[in-house]
């Protein structure tokens, strides 16, 4: 199984009638960048979405990750945990520079972290992927200009690269287990999944 395994350019392009635009809509371990004008939305529970774009050429994305369980070695920054989510940051950036935009131009939105799933270890997994979110930004010096992460309850993200605007919706009732199952069978194969070693840094 290759690195790419688990993350994928997100191949569910379609119109949207609601906001009258193209839009593409991520799944877990998705992602999906553009600079042309329209609509990048996902659904997130435990999962966190940074939604990163160049404030001057509008080239913008976003991705949908989890950390996978850890264990003991959470804290390790070397961590297979840490070493993937750092992939999952690194691959959207770098498509982004690929595609144009430029680092000091970059700023970010980040989404997610809802405490939606059971039966983890240790620290609240949504947790987790918001600090490492947040942490894995401070550290590549990228301003995080919006956040909404935390909290107990999965949320629609909304996001247009071309204006920077966000809309997120709080799902406060869930009819079905749809997201619930989707992120614990991405979580089942994170597990599985190896980590791709070297990182292309820009």
């Amino acid at each position: 199984m290759s690195q790419l395994s688990e993350e994928h350019f997100a191949t569910n392009i379609y119109y949207d009638r609601t906001f009258d635009c193209d839009a593409a809509k991520i799944l877990p371990g998705e992602f999906y960048f553009t600079g042309k004008d329209m609509l990048i939305v996902t659904v997130l529970g435990s999962c966190v979405s940074a939604c990163i774009r160049d404030r001057v050429s509008g080239v913008g994305g976003m991705n949908h990750f989890m950390l996978p369980d850890g264990g003991a070695d959470t804290d390790n920054p070397v961590s297979v945990s840490m070493r993937y989510g750092t992939y999952a940051m690194e691959i959207l950036i770098n498509e982004l520079l690929k595609a144009g935009a430029k680092r000091e131009n970059m700023e970010a939105k980040v989404f997610g972290g809802g405490n939606v799933l059971r039966g983890f270890t240790a620290i609240n997994v949504g947790e987790r992927n918001a600090k490492f979110v947040l942490d894995y930004l401070r550290a590549e010096r990228m301003r995080v200009i919006a956040e909404d992460l935390n909290d107990i309850y999965p949320r629609k993200v909304y996001f247009f690269p071309k204006t920077g605007k966000v809309l997120v919706k709080k799902l406060k009732v869930e009819h079905n287990d749809t997201l619930r199952k989707r992120e614990q069978d991405y979580a089942s194969r994170l597990k599985t999944a190896p980590v791709g070693g070297d990182i292309d840094l820009f």
